[in-house]
């Protein structure tokens, strides 16, 4: 079982950053693969990025050479660097951790959610 709480969302104007991060529980939190989605108002949850227990990363199109994921395994915590953002950004932002992201683009794939945190991009 692993719980995740995210943090770090808020407003931010049109080319600023905003880090997100991740905490969650339990001992076994490195030998998890662990996502960021979003979901904006009226769209589905949509990936971001993945950072598998090896180091591996994957970025959807919309955020590549923007956003950075990154994980922290003595300290339980994956993080979210978001630059130069955009209004398009907007969204609630949530933490996933799956057993193996096979398929890391699916939210089916994952197995625990955190409970989101939003960010406003402002024009």
């Amino acid at each position: 079982q692993v719980q995740l709480v995210e943090s770090g969302g808020g407003l931010a104007q049109a080319g600023g950053s905003l880090r997100l991060s991740c905490a969650a529980s339990g001992r076994t939190f490195s030998t998890y693969d662990m996502g960021w989605f979003r979901q904006a108002p009226g769209k589905e949850r949509q990936f971001v990025a993945v950072i598998r227990r090896g180091g591996s990363t994957n970025y959807a199109d919309a955020v590549k050479d923007r956003f950075t994921i990154s994980r922290d395994n003595a300290k339980n915590m994956v993080f979210l660097q978001m630059n130069s953002l955009k209004p398009e950004d907007t969204a609630i932002y949530y933490c996933a951790a799956a057993y193996s992201a096979l398929y890391y683009y699916r939210v089916g794939n994952y197995d625990y959610w955190g409970q989101g945190t939003q960010v406003t991009v402002s024009s």
